[in-house]
């Protein structure tokens, strides 16, 4: 068994890679990874933007197409490499469709994930067109999520877009009041679906709470030496765990896990260590939980598979998550505005995949005219 395997079946959580290229899909190195224990594949604009720039092995797609808009080329290519690696993950799908059936787990695993153009994060009408369509042409693809960012414009789609049956990953998830927001957007889209006849089942959704990115706007905002350095994003997790416990167990939860919904699982983003003072794995053994997902850049995803070790979750013990995530009420003695800065990192995460995706269609532009 491997380190991964050990991951979900003794812990309860599914480690996912948060990395696409045509080259994984080509020379069997998505295969391999599955075979190891991932269950699942994230993307993102910048993830493409560097898979597309750095390889070879677009070029001839792209020359292939006879596409003049790059938007229209990328986007052609994104569902080309998404249909593929869901056929690789569709026996990761299978298996844990079993495991849903027979009551073992709540949730499904095995798929892959295509996010809409980071362009319409402010823009509900044009974000649910996209998911629609995106959607539409993966239709063959049960295990396709949809990724649409926890941005305010982005509650009502992620609404409307679980209503119209499809699955979907919610992405830049900063604060614990947007998650507050986005369990309910959930349970309102779920509550849609089954009204308009859909298998409430089959629909998945996860919610990518970003971690890293947390502790590297406030370690510099706190005095030198100080605890809560390396602590705060630990906690904000552990206090987000606790409201989707807390959620599980109110009425309209339990109604529609009742009616067969799926548990939308809080899916640990930005794993990767920025400050090399800490731990390679800082964001991992310590996060490690039930009922979870923990999407995995490869350096770090090999990282654990050599020297992971999930006993140093500060999670999975109730009473450590609940001591954890009171010392997010520390931080503001500190002089830190824990809702202002989450607030800021939404904003740039936005821009900042607005700027990958820019740079992408330019990469697509530019080779669109070399061939």
């Amino acid at each position: 068994m491997t380190k991964l395997d050990a991951l979900y079946l003794e812990h309860g959580q599914s480690a996912w890679v948060d990395n696409i290229r045509r080259d994984w899909l080509n020379d069997g190195t998505l295969q391999r990874l599955v075979d190891r224990g991932v269950r699942g594949v994230t993307s993102n604009p910048s993830i493409f933007a560097k898979a597309v720039a750095s390889s070879s092995a677009y070029d001839d797609l792209i020359a292939q197409l006879g596409i003049s808009d790059p938007e229209e080329a990328f986007e052609r290519l994104a569902i080309e490499d998404v249909r593929e690696a869901c056929a690789i993950l569709r026996p990761v799908y299978e298996a844990s469709l079993r495991g849903l059936t027979s009551g073992t787990r709540r949730s499904l695993d095995g798929y892959v994930s295509l996010e809409v153009s980071p362009r319409l994060a402010h823009d509900t009408v044009g974000t649910v067109a996209a998911a629609i369509r995106l959607a539409t042409a993966l239709n063959e693809s049960p295990n396709v999520m949809i990724k649409i960012p926890a941005t305010e414009a982005g509650l009502p789609a992620i609404t409307q877009v679980l209503a119209a049956g499809i699955s979907v990953n919610v992405t830049l998830i900063f604060s614990l009041a947007r998650y507050d927001q986005v369990l309910d957007a959930f349970a309102a889209g779920i509550a849609s679906a089954k009204e308009n006849g859909h298998d409430i089942a089959r629909i998945s959704s996860v919610a990518s709470f970003f971690i890293s990115r947390v502790d590297t706007a406030i370690d510099p905002l706190l005095p030198e030496g100080s605890a809560l350095r390396g602590v705060s994003a630990i906690a904000q997790a552990a206090a987000a765990y606790e409201l989707f416990l807390a959620k599980l167990d109110t009425p309209l939860f339990q109604a529609l896990l009742s009616d067969g919904a799926q548990v939308q699982r809080p899916l640990w983003a930005s794993t990767s260590t920025k400050n090399p003072a800490y731990s390679d794995l800082l964001y991992v053994d310590t996060l490690v939980v039930e009922e979870s997902v923990n999407t995995l850049p490869d350096p770090t995803l090999e990282a654990y598979a050599d020297h992971g070790d999930a006993t140093k979750s500060r999670l999975s013990n109730a009473a450590l998550r609940q001591r954890l995530a009171a010392q997010l009420g520390e931080l503001a003695g500190e002089g830190v505005d824990l809702a202002t800065i989450t607030t800021q990192l939404e904003n740039e995460g936005v821009a900042a995949f607005v700027s990958s995706y820019d740079e992408l269609l330019a990469t697509v532009a530019s080779k669109i005219q070399k061939g």
